[in-house]
């Protein structure tokens, strides 16, 4: 599992690095996250990770701070999240994540990359009950055994820990993600976390044919895209 969300990690955060909108889609979504639970991020642990994230794919500060400002004020836009699931290209699973402030135009665009591309917008929980909400840490190292120790001693449900290649990669529910994070920060002086995020990791995957790649290129291009879609997450081993 952990190579293979990592491979799938690598190509949607190489595409995404190419296209300016990866800017307004954080500061979009750090707005969100400031203006619902609070623009202290010692406070509001869910902006702190955002901003963490932020950090590490390199987005500049003026971006953060204008979105926690623009949250301060009170003014600005009302977004909400929609959830979008189906199949794409060569029978993958979907699942995309949107911050919208118009519901109509957002369903109405990501349909639109659906049956652009051969593929089927399903109904909710089509695709999300064959995915696991997970947060996950990748850093170097070579034993399990320390790391798994280390999270049962600070009472942290573990859900999965894998060593692949010189790399540790952590999987815990969502809900367990500052949890997991202080107790690996606290065993292991110095850790470095080449991943830290909450996504949507698939408990199978599919595999996507030659044939049907370049249709599965043009899909993942166009929800890339759209100005709503926040994340994407799929099943396809590509």
């Amino acid at each position: 599992m952990g190579r293979k969300f990592e491979v799938r990690k690598v190509a949607m955060a190489k595409t995404a690095a190419q296209k300016t909108k990866v800017y307004s889609k954080y500061g979009k979504e750090i707005y969100v996250c400031a203006k619902n639970g609070g623009t202290d991020p010692d406070a509001n642990l869910s902006l702190r990770r955002l901003i963490d994230k932020a950090k590490k794919d390199q987005v500049p500060a003026h971006v953060i701070d204008k979105a926690i400002d623009k949250a301060a004020g009170g003014a600005g836009e009302d977004f909400s999240p929609a959830r979008y699931e189906g199949f794409g290209p060569g029978g993958c699973m979907v699942i995309v994540d949107c911050l919208t402030d118009n519901v109509n135009r957002t369903i109405t665009d990501v349909r639109n990359c659906f049956t652009k591309t051969d593929s089927k917008l399903g109904t909710q929980n089509s695709a999300a009950f064959m995915f696991d909400h997970l947060a996950i840490f990748v850093f170097a190292g070579d034993d399990d055994e320390p790391v798994l120790e280390a999270l049962m001693e600070a009472d942290v449900d573990v859900h999965d820990v894998e060593v692949d290649e010189g790399q540790v990669s952590v999987y815990v529910p969502h809900t367990e993600f500052f949890k997991a994070k202080t107790a690996l920060q606290e065993a292991f002086d110095g850790i470095e976390f080449e991943v830290e995020e909450i996504s949507w990791v698939p408990q199978e995957t599919k595999d996507i044919s030659e044939d049907d790649m370049p249709m599965f290129e043009k899909f993942m291009d166009m929800l890339e895209d759209c100005d709503d879609v926040q994340n994407v997450y799929h099943n396809a081993n590509v």
